[in-house]
């Protein structure tokens, strides 16, 4: 299925964008102003570097992870809860069918856990020092499962596509936005004048921030699935418990900003460019279901 969508979602967009540009009549534009973009060969360099940043991220997710947040992985358990810990996440593997994750713990006071790793038999699964003490045992079995569930549902893989899609659209728009500048205002005839490099960065910038809402969409649906999926791990009444008490303890100090996508609990900003919905929506959603 994710190879499906891969090549899938590369079709769609170049049908798309073929069309779009037809039904505008950009290359009509271009052609009478005696330019020549040869838009079939932006898309494919715009696609190689949308989908190699997004894939190459992947790919050093766990080891990015474990140093930027300082993840001890438990090899050894060392005392009971890192027994427990190991024996849950190895039961829910189990459960949801996917390769044991590796199971570590990070020191940071707020009550918070991530997922992360390139597919679902090679992941990592960690919890914060916060989690641990503020949480009950029901509770944390229930963040683990939430977590589990991210890694069998292939969100990791799922986000990356998305990602590469959204990349891939915005260094295409940018380098065109960029090139009919330089073409048809500033009349450059050859190469690319200061204009086309200058333009191309403000509007990737712009772009970028417009796509970033559309991955944070999809990351706020995919944690209601990831929701659902840790309530039949560990039981309904334990996810909404986990919740609820991730609610008490929102004002902790938040996760750091480049983890934020993969934890449980990312905080208050805003709605548009949060890549978690509201507790209180989570917490709704599996009280109605």
């Amino acid at each position: 299925m994710r190879i499906l969508l891969f090549i899938g979602t590369n079709i769609a967009i170049m049908a798309l964008l073929s069309i779009t540009f037809s039904l505008f009549g950009i290359q009509g534009l271009l052609a009478e102003n005696g330019v020549d973009l040869n838009l079939q060969a932006l898309l494919v360099y715009s696609a190689v570097i949308g989908f190699a940043g997004s894939f190459i991220s992947l790919f050093i997710s766990k080891w990015m992870a474990k140093r930027s947040m300082g993840v001890h992985v438990i090899k050894n358990a060392s005392d009971p809860t890192e027994r427990w810990l190991v024996q849950t996440v190895k039961l829910q593997a189990e459960r949801a069918n996917i390769g044991m994750p590796e199971v570590g713990i990070f020191d940071h006071p707020s009550p918070n856990a991530f997922a992360t790793g390139w597919n679902k038999n090679n992941a990592l699964v960690a919890v914060s020092t916060g989690l641990l003490q503020s949480m009950k045992k029901n509770e944390v079995e229930a963040v683990l499962a939430h977590e589990v569930s991210h890694v069998a549902n292939g969100d990791m893989v799922t986000m990356t596509l998305i990602q590469g899609v959204v990349n891939t659209f915005v260094v295409f728009l940018s380098r065109v936005i960029g090139h009919i500048v330089d073409r048809v205002v500033f009349k450059v005839e050859r190469g690319h004048g200061p204009a086309f490099w200058i333009v191309s960065i403000i509007a990737e910038v712009i772009l970028g921030i417009l796509a970033m809402t559309i991955v944070m969409w999809f990351s706020r649906r995919r944690e209601f699935r990831a929701d659902e999926g840790g309530a039949k791990l560990a039981g309904r009444q334990n996810m909404i418990a986990a919740l609820e008490s991730l609610k008490k303890g929102s004002d902790a100090p938040k996760m750091p900003d480049e983890m934020a996508a993969f934890a449980i609990n990312a905080g208050k900003i805003h709605k548009l460019f949060a890549s978690h919905p509201p507790l209180e929506d989570r917490i709704q959603a599996l009280k109605n279901s």
